[in-house]
């Protein structure tokens, strides 16, 4: 079973608890105004991998995954894109005793049968989701994704029903995604979740710029500054109030 992937960080201290191996796959669907690795968007591109190839070099970092409490990380791009491969690559992963982690928007998810037996699949070896909520109003969604967000919340809600625990991830935009309200009406959603373990505010920052420059596209934040630690401390409060 081959994967699509774009790259992989073997040290990742920011994708879940403790040293993440971390895979970042192939694809998206998903055009977030902020995304930082806007060159993973494009469908069936990337490197062709093997999970034995990746178990085996997972391998040898397991001493510094294990003693920190660490683990992998399917991020993106979309991990959900590609579930038959993910359902290989964790049967695996638990073979091992490794931690498993998947980094999603929930962007692709769909109520089709197909789609909804290889989501209940992959969970069956998954420890942690780490989902993505970016925006709660519909409309808003749409201009800063591209697509609206009703099938993303009920991905969080599916989450929520079959118990898996999760961490919510915000990523902070000013102007866009810091209004009060928004974030006070996130807050309530999630505080309706009964699995939620973690909730993080992601600064909104520019460090993927130089790659929407490269691959010729028009960067359409670029005047707007990162936050303020005070103002992500602000949106924090206000998202875990209720929670």
């Amino acid at each position: 079973m081959n994967g699509n992937i774009h790259s992989i960080e073997t040290f990742g201290t920011v994708d879940g608890p403790g040293i993440r191996y971390v895979i970042f796959t192939q694809g998206c669907l998903l055009r977030c105004q902020f995304c930082h690795n806007a060159d993973t968007w494009e469908i069936g591109t990337g490197k062709q991998m093997s999970v034995s190839e990746i178990i085996a070099d997972l391998k040898t970092y397991l001493p510094f995954i294990e003693s920190s409490g660490g683990g992998i990380t399917v991020s993106g791009g979309e991990p959900l894109l590609q579930l038959p491969f993910l359902i290989e690559l964790f049967k695996e992963c638990k073979k091992l005793g490794i931690h498993t982690t998947i980094d999603s928007s929930g962007g692709c998810y769909s109520n089709s049968p197909h789609f909804q037996s290889q989501l209940k699949e992959v969970l069956k070896y998954t420890d942690l989701i780490l989902l993505d909520l970016k925006h709660i109003d519909k409309e808003k969604h749409k201009k800063l994704t591209g697509l609206t967000n009703e099938h993303i919340l009920t991905f969080a809600k599916f989450l929520s029903e079959q118990n898996i625990p999760v961490w919510v991830r915000h990523v902070l935009v000013p102007t866009i995604s810091d209004s009060e309200e928004d974030l006070i009406q996130l807050g309530r959603f999630i505080s309706t979740l009964n699995n939620v373990k973690k909730v993080e505010v992601l600064p909104y920052h520019k460090l993927g710029v130089y790659k929407w420059e490269a691959l010729g596209l028009d960067y359409p934040l670029k005047d707007i500054e990162p936050p303020s630690e005070e103002t992500a401390e602000w949106a924090y409060q206000l998202l875990t109030t209720q929670y």
